[in-house]
């Protein structure tokens, strides 16, 4: 008994080490504070290892710990915590290293991007955030909130015409698009 512990051990600590970088990333994004994200990460990993034996023979763990993590932020703010993406003191942070090809991580001005998400409802930011820059199905992103597919489409659409509205973004993004 004590060996299959230890090989589950092992295996969600491997599973954790792979996928920290990415959900520390998309935990950022939610929360909008650096020390905010690290703990709704910590918060979710604890939540998946106590049920890691059923979770790590699923077929697709990362979403089930994805899922897991949405439901944890949605708890906080459903208790009226407050969220800021853009902190007004940001020289302690450790500043995310962008995936090879992410588009969005090649704009020059990030800290407006970051105001642009903050300025969008949880929801709808939650929405954009897991289709566009976690580049999730409407189906995975659906599955993710706990909501329908059409649900996810309407958040998502108002939420990149929210963003489309806001003066300089787009420019800033189209001509990052270029270079």
């Amino acid at each position: 008994m004590g060996e299959r512990k230890d090989a589950r051990d092992e295996e969600f600590q491997s599973f954790m080490i792979g996928r920290w970088p990415r959900l520390l990333r998309t935990a950022f994004l939610l929360t909008g504070e650096q020390h905010a994200a690290e703990d709704l990460v910590q918060t979710t990993l604890e939540q998946v290892f106590v049920a890691w034996r059923r979770v790590g023979s699923a077929d697709d763990p990362e979403a089930y710990t994805r899922r897991v993590m949405i439901n944890a932020h949605a708890r906080r703010h459903r208790r009226k915590l407050k969220e800021f993406l853009a902190p007004k003191d940001d020289s302690g942070l450790v500043r995310e290293v962008p995936d090879t090809g992410d588009r969005i991580a090649q704009a020059d001005d990030r800290s407006a991007l970051l105001r642009a998400l903050a300025q969008l409802p949880p929801r709808q930011r939650a929405a954009v955030v897991l289709r566009y820059w976690e580049d999730l199905t409407e189906t995975q992103t659906a599955q993710a909130m706990g909501c329908s597919v059409g649900t996810v489409k309407s958040n998502a659409a108002k939420g990149i015409a929210k963003l489309r509205a806001i003066p300089g973004l787009a420019d800033m993004v189209t001509q990052g698009g270029r270079n």
